[in-house]
């Protein structure tokens, strides 16, 4: 590992849970989910949920969020940080969603339909294509009337957060929301807290954030997490620099993990053996 690195990569699997997904931390949570929504929801106390979540048979389709978690209303909120770009993503964020929505069917009782508000945040380290020409790093989605363009369904709200596209410098940051986003985007290149950072939230952020403070297991642990990390990188800077796209690549991932034959993967995407190897 890095000796110059101070501070937990968020977008490792073990950093992201080791700052977000535990009850002492949990006020670092309710903290970037109420930046996150802004006036629309004020979070007053999460409780953590199973993350593993069956279907309804054995043989269902599980999913297996990040973070899952309810707030004192008793709506849910699924937070996922995704660091590839799959071809179905959109597809695999609706389909999350119906966990938390079916979820809420009470058993042997009479029920109205009536239902609780499902948040799905996706924190990014890619960009979507957007046609607006604008170069936005959030993106909020809703059930919509195609003629009014009125919001059909308020109770889900995907919002995707963009890494990629958030380029404010530290003393362009004004909102806490911003430094939020400055803080998840730069935390590993960091060595000390930003002076724009110095609200008690980040204090406690920064100070569970340093490596230097992880026992001998869970530095283990990170260190395996940050490899995965690093090679997912690695074979997609790789790919592209083969002239592979990224829709290529997650289209070989999925055929390997469904067992194809090197060569059946080959043979469809046009990647050589060594490229699928390295997925």
């Amino acid at each position: 590992m890095n000796g110059k690195e101070k501070y937990i990569n968020p977008f490792t699997d073990f950093g992201f849970k080791k700052l977000f997904g535990t009850e002492f931390n949990k006020e670092l949570l309710i903290d970037f989910l109420n930046q996150v929504l802004g006036d629309r929801e004020q979070v007053k106390d999460l409780t953590y949920l199973n993350p593993e979540n069956q279907g309804k048979t054995e043989t269902d389709r599980k999913a297996i969020f990040d973070l899952y978690c309810e707030n004192e209303k008793g709506e849910r909120f699924i937070i996922e940080v995704q660091n590839v770009r799959q071809e179905y993503f959109k597809d695999r964020s609706i389909f999350y969603s119906t966990f938390p929505v079916q979820g809420q069917a009470p058993k042997g009782k009479d029920w109205d339909y009536y239902l609780k508000a499902v948040y799905t945040i996706g924190i990014l380290n890619f960009s979507f294509p957007d046609a607006s020409g604008q170069e936005r790093y959030v993106r909020e989605v809703q059930l919509l009337d195609k003629l009014t363009l009125d919001v059909f369904y308020e109770k889900l709200t995907f919002i995707y957060l963009e890494m990629p596209r958030f380029q404010k410098k530290e003393a362009e940051l004004g909102t806490r929301f911003e430094k939020w986003m400055y803080v998840l985007k730069h935390l590993p290149t960091l060595q000390k807290r930003p002076k724009k950072l110095q609200e008690k939230i980040f204090e406690k952020l920064f100070n569970e954030a340093e490596l230097a403070k992880l026992t001998p297991e869970e530095m283990r642990t990170y260190e395996e997490s940050l490899k995965v990390y690093r090679d997912n990188y690695a074979v997609i800077e790789t790919a592209k620099k083969e002239g592979a796209s990224e829709k290529t690549m997650e289209l070989a991932r999925g055929m390997k993990q469904e067992g194809l034959s090197l060569e059946q993967i080959a043979r469809i995407t046009g990647l050589s053996k060594e490229q699928i190897t390295r997925l």
